[in-house]
């Protein structure tokens, strides 16, 4: 397959395709009731995430964590947030807008900072796998940046995908900062896990739907 002349977007899955913040605050709370940590609402959460994620365990905590300490703050967190995942579903429109970008003869794909063997089903789970061309989850420690994965993710898609066509939509700002180190571009959307203020540092465009994510990614690969 040579490489196309259509613009190709890479998806993030939590927070962007797969709305789960109920699970994620969800999960978090009940990580932090084993450690004996106070409860944080989903607002707080929004406005001090950030990664590398022990990271935004020193904006709540005032300290970094302990090497043994972040372990079982990972471990608690991935274990609540297989059982609170299952009450969640597809951001509203997601599927229509996936399916009208496949038949306007673009391309797309998922990388994910979720693991890998939990994503795949995942995603199979929901219908939606055919619209993809490649489906990447993390391998590896969980808590690092995207930025190492994305360039990988782009190197696998090579043959098919113009980086300077390729726009990355997430929901946080590491998404932005993991497009700008592939070479490719980012829009960022607000209704996952950061603030609107957090994002706006980012130096792309913030958008309130996947819809305008989507006509913003169709804007910026035709002005490549």
């Amino acid at each position: 397959m040579g490489m196309q002349s259509g613009a190709h977007i890479v998806w993030d899955w939590n927070g962007t395709l797969f709305h789960d913040n109920d699970a994620i605050i969800g999960a978090t709370n009940a990580a932090f009731a084993e450690l004996g940590l106070e409860p944080i609402t989903l607002e707080r959460y929004r406005a001090l995430y950030c990664v590398p994620v022990p990271k935004f365990y020193e904006r709540l905590m005032g300290r970094l964590p302990t090497d043994t300490e972040w372990r079982l703050m990972d471990d608690a967190f991935h274990r609540h947030y297989t059982v609170h995942r299952t009450r969640c579903g597809l951001t509203e429109g997601a599927v229509e807008l996936l399916t009208g970008w496949t038949s306007a003869g673009h391309s797309q794909s998922i990388l994910s900072m979720y693991g890998h063997e939990e994503l795949v089903p995942l995603v199979r789970g929901f219908g939606i796998e055919a619209h993809f061309i490649r489906v990447d989850g993390r391998t590896g420690p969980s808590g690092g940046s995207k930025a190492e994965h994305m360039v990988r993710h782009l190197g696998a898609l090579a043959e098919a995908v113009d980086p300077a066509r390729t726009v990355v939509i997430g929901d946080a700002a590491d998404d932005a900062l993991a497009a700008r180190y592939a070479g490719a571009r980012a829009v960022l959307y607000t209704g996952g896990s950061h603030s609107r203020a957090s994002l706006q540092d980012a130096g792309v465009p913030v958008v309130d739907t996947l819809q305008e994510a989507v006509a913003e990614a169709q804007r910026l690969a035709a002005a490549a």
